[in-house]
This record gives C-alpha cells, sequence and structure tokens, in this order.
C-alpha cells in the first residue's frame, strides 16, 4: 500500500482477515456460506488516542500489528488502490489474539 492512512483521535485502521473456507476437518464451506463481513483484522495504523475532559491525550491499548476482534456492524469500510479497509473506534475493539 503506498499510501500511509494515519487515523485521527481513537480510531484504527484495520485489514479484515478473511474466514477459511475450509473447516478442520475438511470440509469446504461454500462462497455462499461465507459472505458475512470479518469480525477480526490486523491493526495497519493507530491514532494518537482519546483525549479526555483535560485534553490530555490517552493512548490506545493497540499497536500496528495487532490482530483484534471487533464488533459486527462497527466497521466503516472503505477501499484505498483497490484494498478494502475497516476504519474503527477503538470503542468497537472487544479483543486482542495473542
Amino acid at each position: 500500500m503506498a499510501k500511509k492512512l494515519v487515523p485521527l483521535g481513537d480510531n484504527v485502521i484495520v485489514s479484515p482477515l478473511q474466514e477459511e473456507l475450509t473447516t478442520a476437518s475438511g470440509i469446504v464451506i461454500p462462497d455462499t456460506a461465507s459472505k458475512e463481513k470479518p469480525m477480526r483484522g490486523t491493526i495497519i495504523s493507530v491514532g494518537p488516542g482519546k483525549r479526555d475532559d483535560q485534553g490530555n491525550v490517552h493512548a490506545p491499548d493497540v499497536k500496528e500489528g495487532d490482530v483484534v476482534v471487533f464488533t459486527k456492524y462497527a466497521p466503516t469500510e472503505i477501499k484505498i488502490e483497490g484494498q478494502e479497509l475497516y476504519v474503527l473506534n477503538l470503542d468497537s475493539l472487544l479483543a486482542i489474539e495473542k
């Protein structure tokens, strides 16, 4: 990706991870069954953080490269140079995969 997106405030840019199309036991899941939006992704850019009432910025708990789980309807979808990306608020992130 040639362009570098820098999110504002307490937002992150996430590259969605597509779910596996084959189960662990080898069953192939048809395309029609796997058309839901992914709810996991890799963070590619992190904003500076949330500003409190006194003007202090609180750094986010995530960093570039973290794989995160987020709420289903939270992402704002954008396309940059043909790549689908999500913009998410930190409040929409549910967990970090370790």
